[in-house]
C-alpha cells in the first residue's frame, strides 16, 4: 500500500513537472519609441523570463538613450560635441563605445579612398543638414571651399581610446551611430536571453533567429518611387544586419534643382549621381550602415566595384529615365532567392 502512494506521488510530481514546462508557448510581442531624431522598433519572441515588452523597454531606451548622449551632433553636451569643441592638435580620452564606432568609421574611410569621411561635418552643417536652424540654400563656392579645408579623416588619430584632432575638424558620427544604436540594443535583448528578434532604428535593421514556425524574419526594400507605400523587394534574413542609405527623403530644393543630405567630400557638394539606393547586408549593423553611406557616396559605377571588390553584399538601385535598375553584387546575390 505505501508503495502504491509513493508511486502515486511520484507519478504527479513528474505530471505535475511536464505540465509546468509545457504551459509556456514563446508570443511575438513588440514596442517602439522615439529615438536619435527618428523611431525605433522592437519585435521579439518571448521566453520563460521574459513575458511582456515592459521586460525590456527599460533597458532598451537606457541603451539608446546613452549612445545619443555619446554621439549625437545635436546635443551640446555629448561626448562628441565636447571633443568637437577642442582645438586643433588637442586630445580627448573617449568611451570604449565612441572608439569603436570611429575605429569602424576610419576602417571604411581608409577602404574607399575617403569617399566616405566622418569629418564632412562643416559641410554638412554648411548645406544646412546639421544642427541649427535650417534655411535650404545653396552656399558660394568661397564658403564650400573653406568648410572643404577642414574636412580630412587622415586628421583624426585614434590610440586606443585617445582621439586626436591635428585640424579644425567637426566629426559628424550620422553615418554610422544608428547602426551602432541597434547592435547596443541587440546586446540587451541577448543578456536577458532573448534570441529571437528583429530590431530596427530609423531604417536600419539587425535580425537574430527565427519566427515561431521556422521561417527567416521578412525584411523589406521600399523603393525610392513610393517611400512606405511601394516595396522593391523583401528579404528573408536571419542572424544579419540591414542597412539602407538613400538621397529620396532628406533633401531641399531650390530653382528646380534637388540637393540631397548626402555629401562628397571631395566635391563639397551634395552628391548628384543616379544612385537613389543601397542597401548592406553584413553582421553588424554599425558596418553595414557605414558601408551602405559610402557606396551611396561612391556612386553607380564606383560603388558597384568597391562591394565587388570587397566582398559587401549590397543591393543598389540606380534611377533610369524607365524606372529603376536594380544591381546586386555577387554576395547580394543569395538574399534575393
Amino acid at each position: 500500500m505505501r508503495k502504491k502512494i509513493l508511486f502515486s506521488a511520484f507519478i504527479f510530481i513528474v505530471i505535475a513537472t511536464v505540465y509546468r514546462f509545457s504551459i509556456f508557448s514563446p508570443e511575438l510581442v513588440s514596442f517602439s519609441g522615439p529615438t536619435m531624431g527618428t523611431t525605433y522598433t522592437v519585435k521579439f519572441y518571448t521566453t520563460e523570463n521574459v513575458k511582456k515588452p515592459s521586460d525590456l523597454k527599460v533597458g532598451v531606451d537606457a541603451a539608446l538613450v546613452r549612445v545619443n548622449k555619446l554621439m549625437s551632433t545635436y546635443d551640446p553636451n555629448s561626448e562628441l560635441s565636447v571633443f568637437n569643441k577642442l582645438p586643433e592638435n588637442q586630445f580627448s580620452n573617449i568611451s570604449e563605445d565612441m572608439a569603436y564606432v570611429i575605429d569602424k568609421a576610419l576602417l571604411i574611410s581608409e577602404m574607399s579612398g575617403g569617399e566616405y569621411d566622418i569629418t564632412i561635418g562643416p559641410l554638412v552643417n554648411l548645406w544646412g543638414f546639421g544642427p541649427g536652424k535650417r534655411e535650404d540654400k545653396v552656399p558660394s563656392q568661397v564658403l564650400i571651399d573653406e568648410a572643404k579645408s577642414r574636412v580630412g579623416y587622415h586628421y583624426l588619430k585614434l590610440d586606443g581610446r585617445r582621439l586626436t584632432k591635428e585640424k579644425n575638424i567637426y566629426v559628424d558620427l550620422s553615418s554610422i551611430a544608428k547602426g551602432y544604436g541597434v547592435d547596443m540594443v541587440a546586446q540587451v535583448l541577448q543578456s536577458k536571453g532573448v534570441q529571437n528578434y528583429l530590431i530596427e532604428v530609423g531604417g536600419e535593421i539587425l535580425s537574430k533567429g527565427v519566427k515561431a514556425d521556422g521561417e527567416s524574419w521578412k525584411v523589406a526594400i521600399e523603393s525610392p518611387a513610393g517611400g512606405h507605400e511601394i516595396v522593391e523587394r523583401i528579404l528573408s534574413v536571419t542572424d544579419v544586419a540591414v542597412a539602407t542609405s538613400g538621397d529620396y527623403r532628406n533633401y531641399f530644393e531650390k530653382n528646380g534643382v534637388r540637393y540631397s543630405h548626402t555629401i562628397s567630400p571631395k566635391t563639397g557638394r551634395p552628391i548628384t549621381h543616379r544612385l537613389v539606393s543601397v542597401t548592406v547586408v553584413d553582421k553588424t549593423t554599425t558596418m553595414a550602415d557605414g558601408l551602405a553611406t559610402a557606396i551611396t557616396v561612391l556612386g553607380p559605377e564606383k560603388g558597384f566595384e568597391f562591394a565587388q571588390k570587397n566582398g559587401i553584399a549590397a543591393y543598389l538601385l540606380i534611377k533610369t529615365d524607365f524606372g529603376f535598375e536594380e544591381r546586386p553584387s555577387d554576395a547580394f546575390k543569395p538574399y534575393l532567392q
